[in-house]
């Protein structure tokens, strides 16, 4: 059976929800979350997550399905998108795929390279490594041992510095070796991109929707997180743009001073939204809309039809 789905992505700030939601009103259709912060329970406001009202007038998947202790991988989301994928389309619907994780999007459309399993005890003891020296100077060790992938992290970036330098102990191949062998596509996914002409235009939705955030009591989510006592900055879900620089910034926030979590958390997001536009450019088959323009709504949602008529049986 070919599976009917189409995919809609953007960075963060983009205008993603709003055109599902309303593409939602034109079509059967139910969605499924390709956003690596949104598997995860309790983290409502800082991941800016459909709110309950929206998911009520619109089934939506993979979203809520984890703990903030549990990890989440590319691995697993292709394997549970095309279960549901498989299920919205036996429904007589068709699946909208929604988010900025590009990672996620790339690894339909080009398959994912068959790297070792994570270790536990291996990345424990890079943790602990980390917590001694600094991901700086591990990050200076996958320099020796794997020059390529080591050029395109930052020394901080430490979820995939500990990623590569994992495959390289585990396999002793550079994880740069790995990429591209054995790629098969798992799905047919007409794309249609969200991206603005003005990067200011995004800054600015950028810094509104985090102010947005905190008047919506985000410093309370993360108390509530924090006070749980299980978390740590080292998790998947702590790593989160928003959440890391909450515990960077601790001592402030109990201070009463948001400003260091609001500068940071902005800029943070800002180089996400750079990471994201980066990896969108890279995927093929993508229809462009320029998410800044007066029009883009109407747009958006004229591409999305065309792509809804063209994935259609027959």
């Amino acid at each position: 059976m070919t599976l009917r789905a189409i995919g809609l992505a953007g960075p963060t700030a983009s205008g993603k929800t709003a055109v599902a939601l309303a593409f939602a009103a034109q079509c059967p259709l139910e969605i499924v979350s390709v956003d690596s912060a949104l598997v995860y329970r309790g983290m409502d406001i800082g991941t800016a997550k459909p709110s309950a009202a929206e998911r009520a007038a619109v089934p939506h998947h993979l979203i809520d399905i984890l703990d903030p202790t549990e990890a989440y991988s590319a691995a697993r989301f292709v394997a549970d998108t095309t279960r549901l994928v498989a299920e919205i389309n036996a429904r007589g619907r068709l699946a909208l795929l929604a988010g900025g994780t590009m990672l996620y999007f790339k690894a339909l459309l080009e398959g994912l390279d068959t790297l070792p399993a994570a270790d536990p005890v291996v990345r424990a003891n890079l943790d602990a490594r980390a917590a001694a020296e600094g991901w700086p100077a591990l990050h200076a060790e996958l320099a020796r041992v794997d020059p390529a992938t080591a050029s395109r992290l930052a020394p901080g970036d430490s979820q995939r510095i500990q990623r590569a330098l994992e495959v390289w102990q585990l396999s002793g191949k550079p994880l740069s070796a790995w990429h591209g062998s054995a790629r098969q596509p798992v799905l047919a996914l007409p794309l249609v991109a969200l991206e603005p002409v003005s990067r200011g235009w995004l800054h600015a939705r950028i810094a509104a929707r985090f102010d947005a955030m905190l008047a919506a009591g985000f410093v309370d989510e993360l108390r509530t997180l924090r006070a749980r006592g299980d978390l740590h900055p080292e998790l998947p879900a702590m790593r989160c743009v928003g959440y890391r620089q909450a515990w960077q910034t601790w001592d402030a926030l109990q201070a009463g001073d948001l400003g260091p979590l609001r500068a940071q958390g902005v800029a943070a997001t800002r180089q996400l939204a750079k990471r994201q536009l980066t990896w969108l450019r890279s995927l093929p088959r993508r229809v462009v809309v320029p998410c800044d323009a007066p029009d883009a709504l109407q747009k958006a949602l004229a591409a999305l039809q065309t792509a809804a008529a063209a994935s259609s049986p027959g």
